[in-house]
C-alpha cells in the first residue's frame, strides 16, 4: 500500500505565490514518476508538471503560471512551487506516484493519488 499525502494548499492573493508538498509512504520500492495534476470546478483534471526517476522534469505548456517541482534525495516527496497565480477561484491540486511497491514476497506496480489539497485565490 502506498499512501500520499499533500499540504501548503490555502488562500493566496492574486499575483502571489504557494508551495505544495507531497509525501509518500508505505511499501515504496521505487517511484518512478511522481508529480501533479490540478482540477477547476467542471474542469478535466490536467498534468501540472511531473518528474521522474531518472531527474527529468515535465511541465505543462497549457497551465498558466510558472511551476517548480524538485523532489529530495530520496524521491519520496516533492514540492511544486505555484508562483503569480493570477485567475480567481478555487482549485484542487493533486498528487500523483507511479512506480513499484513491495507487497507479500513481491514487486507490484501501483498508481497512487492524493485526497487533494486546495488553492484559493482572491483578490
Amino acid at each position: 500500500q502506498v499512501q500520499l499525502v499533500e499540504s501548503g494548499g490555502g488562500l493566496v492573493q492574486a499575483g502571489g505565490s504557494l508551495r505544495l508538498s507531497c509525501a509518500a509512504s508505505g511499501s515504496i520500492f521505487r517511484i518512478n514518476v511522481m508529480g501533479w495534476y490540478r482540477q477547476a470546478p467542471g474542469k478535466q483534471r490536467e498534468l501540472v508538471a511531473d518528474t521522474t526517476d531518472s531527474g527529468s522534469t515535465n511541465y505543462s505548456d497549457s497551465v498558466e503560471g510558472r511551476f517548480t517541482n524538485p523532489r529530495d534525495a530520496a524521491k519520496e516527496t516533492v514540492y511544486l512551487q505555484v508562483d503569480s497565480l493570477k485567475t480567481e477561484g478555487k482549485t484542487i491540486y493533486y498528487c500523483n506516484a507511479r512506480g513499484k511497491k513491495g507487497e507479500v514476497r513481491r514487486l507490484l506496480s501501483f498508481n497512487s493519488w492524493g485526497q487533494g489539497t486546495q488553492v484559493t485565490v482572491s483578490s
